[in-house]
C-alpha cells in the first residue's frame, strides 16, 4: 500500500471510531488531524469536506459489511447443500463471530447516518437507502431459495423476512450498546435462528427424502 493510501485508510479508521462513539456532527476535522498526526492540508488532500469524508466512510463500511456476509454465508453454503440448513448455519457462524468481539459490535454507520439524515446531502442519503435495499435483496434471495424447498408455517413475504434479519441485526446493536451487554446481539441472532427454524418446520416441498427440517 502506498503512503498516501495508508494515510487515507488511517483517517477513515480514526473517523469511523469517532463517529460511532459520538456521532458525525460531534466529530471534528481538527480532532482527526490531531489523532492521525497529519496536517490540515494533508487531510483536505484526501477529503475536500466532511460530506466527502462521510461518503468514503459509508462506502468503506458497506464494503466490509458485504465482505463479511459473503464469507460467512458463502462458507455456510459450502458446508450445507440444503438452503435452510445453510441459512441457519450462517446465522450461527455470524453469531459466533460477533460473540468473539471482546467489547461487542462497535456500531453501524448506516444507522448513525439514518438518525442524522438531515446533516447529509442527497448523495449520502441515497447510498444509505441503497445499502438497506442491498441487505433486503441479499436476504430475500436466501429466503426465496428456502421457500422453493420448504412451506412456511405462516404466509410471510420473503421481503418481510429479509427486512427482519436487518432489523434484528440493527436493533441488536442498539440493545447491546444501551444495556452494555455485548452478548445481547449474538443472542438475538440465535433467537432469530430459532424463529426461522420453527417457521419452516413443516413438510418439505422437496421430493428428496434427505431434506428433513427436523435435523436442523
Amino acid at each position: 500500500m502506498r503512503k498516501g493510501d495508508e494515510t487515507r485508510a488511517r483517517i477513515l479508521q480514526v473517523a469511523e471510531a469517532a463517529v460511532l462513539a459520538k456521532g458525525f456532527g460531534a466529530t471534528s476535522i481538527e480532532e482527526l488531524i490531531t489523532e492521525t498526526g497529519i496536517t490540515k492540508s494533508g487531510f483536505f488532500y484526501h477529503f475536500h469536506d466532511k460530506n466527502e469524508l462521510a461518503k468514503a466512510l459509508l462506502e468503506r463500511y458497506l464494503e466490509n459489511d458485504n465482505r463479511i456476509y459473503d464469507e460467512i454465508f458463502g462458507r455456510a453454503h459450502e458446508l450445507a447443500d440444503d438452503p435452510l440448513q445453510a441459512f441457519l448455519l450462517g446465522l450461527k457462524l455470524l453469531s459466533e463471530q460477533l460473540a468473539d468481539l471482546p467489547n461487542g459490535h462497535p456500531g453501524c454507520l448506516v444507522a448513525v447516518m439514518c438518525v442524522h439524515e438531515r446533516a447529509f446531502d442527497r448523495g449520502i442519503q441515497e447510498i444509505n437507502r441503497q445499502a438497506a435495499l442491498a441487505w433486503r435483496s441479499r436476504f430475500r434471495a436466501m429466503f426465496t431459495e428456502i421457500m422453493d424447498v420448504y412451506e412456511p408455517r405462516e404466509p410471510l413475504d420473503p421481503d418481510q423476512l429479509a427486512d427482519m434479519v436487518s432489523t434484528v441485526l440493527e436493533g441488536g446493536i442498539v440493545m447491546s450498546k444501551a444495556l452494555r451487554e455485548p452478548k445481547s446481539l449474538p443472542d438475538q441472532l440465535l433467537v432469530l435462528r430459532a424463529f426461522v427454524r420453527m417457521l419452516f418446520r413443516g413438510d418439505s416441498r422437496s421430493p428428496n427424502p434427505d431434506v428433513d427440517s427436523r435435523r436442523l
